[in-house]
């Protein structure tokens, strides 16, 4: 074997940085930490990323979807309704969000929990004149509870294996420049 005869610490240091030590090493994942402040200052990091449950919801044309498409896509899945006050207050943040990052490396799911459906999210959207998301809801409310969200606003970050980086329980200026570093740090990562 070509690593018999090195020192352990040179033998960790290239399993780690060739990617051939474990998947849950931090030598490839930056430390997230640091984009913890301002407006993030509130999201919880997890320790060991985890995959999520596959959760379902409507779009816009009522055909149903599966967060598991979105897969390959560092994800921001946002749980709201339109009765709910701070997450109507957010969500320009998060249009405009979706307006600067959204790409084939990072979109905006805002899943909307209102039990009158998608129709009541686009109209929503469009009052608001929110062009940049679009309309997903789930009106079972399902989808937030299977991911263990239990107040509104709730924010989840996704990697792009479909494991939850972190996630923010209540409304946050999702535009901002300490947003935007975080989630960047998480799609460069």
């Amino acid at each position: 074997m070509m690593f018999k005869k090195l020192p352990i610490a040179t033998l960790l240091a290239v399993l780690t940085f060739t990617g051939l030590g474990l998947s849950t090493s931090t030598a490839f994942s930056q430390n997230l930490d640091q984009y913890l402040n301002g407006e993030m200052k509130n999201v919880t990091l997890k320790k060991e990323r985890e995959e999520i449950a596959d959760i379902s919801f409507k779009d816009g044309d009522g055909n149903t979807r599966q967060i598991s498409e979105f897969k390959g896509k560092v994800l921001l899945v946002n749980f709201w309704a339109t009765w709910c006050a701070p997450c109507r207050e957010e969500m320009p943040s998060l249009d405009n969000l979706q307006a600067e990052l959204g790409s084939d490396d990072f979109t905006v799911l805002a899943v909307g929990q209102d039990l009158q459906g998608v129709e009541k999210t686009k109209k929503f959207l469009k009052a608001l004149k929110l062009e940049n998301l679009a309309a997903f809801n789930d009106k079972t409310v399902k989808s937030g509870r299977k991911l263990g969200v239990f107040g509104l606003p709730a924010t989840l970050i996704i990697d792009r294996e479909g494991r939850e980086v972190g996630r923010l329980v209540g409304p946050a200026e999702w535009d901002s420049e300490e947003a935007i570093e975080l989630l960047k740090a998480v799609i460069e990562g």
